[in-house]
């Protein structure tokens, strides 16, 4: 309201991306925060807006003084809290937990006490002070049914402060309360509770585990590529073996052919034997010729029937030559 109407209009333009890129993108809300405050520098909002964007950023002495300077021009505590965390990022719990014994925590609502609390905690594990954080936490707040918008962030670092100390089953007691607490998300409840337990959460969206996948599927098409072509070689070698079945004998070399002329020589063979004179053989008879007498046809003379070694028979006169 102290602004020119045209300078106001830019200048809450800019606040309101402030608030919009606070969480998601805190490098552009800086900016934004940097254009507010050059444009107005005397407003106790804009050093507000400007210390919440230093703090997102981790630039936590410039955030302080802007909470300092917004601190005078309001005279508001509300952001005690976050200064005294401010202290504890620049290295120095030892100031924060002095600042969570201030008297303008007393001036605090109830998240403001509750936030203030959650910092002394922090500043006391800081100092290596573990135990000491868990009693720091213990607090009606925490012990409330009640949900409240900072129930969830309490019961989560109450959580985290007892497994610093080797109290496993009680701080998964509590991510399991800090679950049911937080409807919002705010908190890793469920991978702290998950991780206790033993289960372990893949990211599908993940680079390296689509590599993973894209390596087991090119191995797999791999396989199927190598049964496939195993499995055509056999296929072809089959047809091959099939194929040789038919072709098998050779056209004109038919073996149903070469067993009737086998039969139709043998049959010529026994003709003939039939038609020669009939005549012992021995294939064991020595090489010399045997004579058998037989009476001529015409009772006068005899015909010698001469068998040699290799079964041709000779007839010879005796007297009268043979009829016949």
């Amino acid at each position: 309201m102290t602004l020119p109407k045209t300078l106001a209009d830019d200048v809450a333009r800019n606040l309101v991306m402030v608030a919009q890129f606070l969480d998601e993108d805190p490098e552009a809300a800086y900016g934004h925060a940097k254009v507010a405050l050059r444009l107005a520098s005397r407003v106790g909002a804009v050093r507000e807006a400007a210390g919440f964007a230093a703090y997102g950023v981790a630039k936590y002495a410039e955030a302080l003084a802007e909470f300092r300077a917004a601190r005078r021009m309001s005279g508001s505590s509300h952001l005690w809290p976050v200064m005294a965390d401010c202290e504890r990022g620049l290295g120095r719990p030892e100031r924060a937990l002095a600042m969570a014994g201030e008297p303008e925590v007393t001036r605090l609502d109830k998240a403001g006490q509750v936030e203030m609390r959650l910092v002394a905690a922090g500043a006391r594990r800081d100092m290596g002070q573990a135990e000491a954080a868990v009693v720091t936490l213990q607090s009606p707040e925490l012990a409330s049914t009640s949900s409240q918008p900072w129930t969830a962030r309490l019961r989560y670092a109450y959580a985290d402060a007892l497994l610093a100390v080797g109290r496993e089953q009680e701080a998964r007691e509590w991510f399991a309360r800090t679950l049911e607490a937080d409807q919002a998300g705010a908190t890793d409840a469920s991978d702290r509770l998950a991780e206790l337990d033993g289960v372990t959460f893949i990211d599908a969206l993940d680079d390296s585990s689509q590599e993973e996948n894209a390596a087991d599927d090119g191995r797999a098409a791999a396989d199927r590529d190598d049964r496939d072509d195993r499995d055509a070689d056999e296929r072809e070698l089959d047809a091959a073996d099939d194929q040789a079945d038919e072709d098998w004998p050779v056209p004109g070399t038919s073996t149903a052919g070469a067993d009737e002329d086998t039969d139709e020589a043998d049959e010529e063979d026994r003709t003939e034997a039939e038609d020669r004179p009939s005549a012992a053989v021995d294939s064991e008879q020595p090489t010399d010729t045997a004579v058998t007498e037989l009476p001529a046809p015409d009772g006068g003379a005899t015909t010698e029937e001469r068998v040699d070694a290799e079964g041709a028979v000779t007839d010879t006169e005796r007297g009268v030559a043979s009829a016949g």
